[in-house]
């Protein structure tokens, strides 16, 4: 690839994600879309409809050997991501994929092996990667703001699972691939992962309902830090709360990007002045991961610190 000349770049799935990142990959100045693949024709012809000028294809397999790529990007559902990811790096393809990065660790293990072996560019779209209030968290630890941590609480409320927008992707709503370990704590695992050292599970457990899992509970030491994680499909607000409890100051993070300041009285909003983060932006991360610059994303060896986390809920209580 030449510097300087834009990123070809192909896209597997077509759901809700794929078709969000046709969209702003289409109107990013540093890519051109050269093909998509979806086995749905509905996808397909909605795609074709909105973005008439890629190549549309109903076999990722077919997008990955007949057009000429420098990357992918995989939003197909998560048993599928180690096979396509490894065909395309070892064809020489620079990789950004949705997490989780699988459902089996030894396909995890794999991904991470063929990408240490060959080199290639690779990245997992973790949202808080790049939300300015988890920087914003990032550098308040750096310039010891925060005091010692005496823990971090994860917690989160579903009144119904899978979440609306989701509800035609039908892999989210089951056991074997979705519920909401895999598609919403694993971004707030990964931020606690990079803000203080790898996790340890002490205790997790996990009811499971017709589809996915009704609840979960787990406890993780990240050094001599307790990180506390509960999740419940249950009646209620939909609630996404990570918070950081600092014996100077206290952090929160709820609905993706509002960042809360906690002390003695109470918590009280904080003002960011960064922009919040988007799929634009980690596009932009990936367009430096591909041209071997430092990026703020999450790359496969992080991606599978995270799937060993949520897969021990599964493993430990099957």
């Amino acid at each position: 690839m030449e510097d300087g000349s834009r990123i070809r770049l192909g896209i597997i799935g077509l759901g809700v994600m794929g078709a969000e990142m046709l969209e702003v990959a289409q109107r990013h100045p540093q890519f051109e879309v050269v093909a998509a693949a979806d086995p749905s024709t509905r996808a397909v012809a909605s795609a074709r409809t909105a973005h008439p000028g890629p190549a549309y294809v109903d076999d990722a397999d077919e997008l990955l050997g007949h057009h000429p790529l420098d990357a992918v990007y995989i939003a197909s559902p998560p048993a599928t991501h180690a096979r396509y990811a490894i065909r395309a790096m070892e064809a020489g393809l620079a990789v950004f994929a949705e997490k989780p990065l699988a459902v089996d660790l030894a396909e995890g293990r794999e991904m991470v092996r063929v990408a240490a072996a060959t080199g290639a560019p690779n990245a997992l779209n973790f949202v808080l990667s790049d939300r300015a209030a988890a920087l914003a968290v990032g550098d308040a630890l750096q310039k010891g703001q925060i005091g010692t941590i005496r823990g971090i609480e994860l917690r989160f409320t579903f009144p119904q699972w899978p979440r609306a927008f989701q509800e035609s992707a039908g892999w989210v709503a089951g056991r074997a691939q979705g519920g909401f370990l895999r598609e919403v704590a694993s971004h707030y695992l990964f931020l606690t992962d990079r803000l203080l050292e790898p996790l340890e599970p002490v205790h997790t457990h996990v009811t499971y309902g017709a589809r996915a899992e009704d609840t979960a509970y787990g406890l993780f030491l990240a050094g001599d830090v307790p990180v506390t994680l509960s999740g419940q499909v249950a009646a209620g607000p939909e609630t996404y709360e990570w918070t950081l409890l600092g014996t100077e100051r206290s952090y929160r993070i709820t609905d993706w990007a509002r960042l809360w300041l906690g002390d003695e009285q109470g918590w009280i909003p904080a003002d960011v002045d960064e922009p919040r983060g988007s799929e634009h932006t980690r596009l932009s991360e990936f367009a430096r991961a591909v041209r071997g610059e430092d990026t703020t994303l999450a790359d496969f060896a992080a991606g599978l610190r995270v799937q060993e986390l949520v897969e021990h809920f599964h493993r430990e209580n099957r």
